[in-house]
């Protein structure tokens, strides 16, 4: 089975920027969606951004557009989160996870369809 792990995630003040990654082994995002997710303490995960290799469309939760990417200059087992503009609030470990082409189809994050979450990796950022 395809295992994913996040890394990249760091203190960071407010109006700063990362870019986190996401390494399989195992497998390869080809023909799948990626998607990335975070969960806050005391509270549900939450569906961030997605990107689908089928058809290459993206998804951002409104929490996140316009400040989060998924570049493209990802590779077929490497993928990335960028980002900017980062506000207190977006403290949380960050996952990412592999899911079906379905998933993310169209621009619409389906996160029902995402299965193997890797390791995630700690995003705090300062006031």
């Amino acid at each position: 089975d395809v295992q994913l792990q996040a890394s990249g995630g760091g203190l960071v003040q407010a109006g700063g920027s990362l870019r986190l990654s996401c390494a399989a082994s195992g497998g390869t995002f080809d023909d799948f969606a990626i998607g990335w997710f975070r969960q806050a303490p005391g509270k549900e995960r939450e569906g961030l951004a997605c990107f689908s290799d089928s058809d290459s469309s993206t998804s951002y939760a409104d929490s996140v557009k316009g400040r989060f990417t998924i570049p493209s200059d990802g590779a077929r087992n490497t993928m990335y989160l960028q980002m900017n503009s980062l506000k207190p609030e977006d403290t949380a470990v960050y996952y990412c996870a592999r899911g079906s082409p379905y998933s993310c189809r169209g621009g619409v994050m389906r996160e029902w369809g995402f299965f193997y979450f890797g390791q995630g990796t700690l995003v705090t950022v300062s006031s």
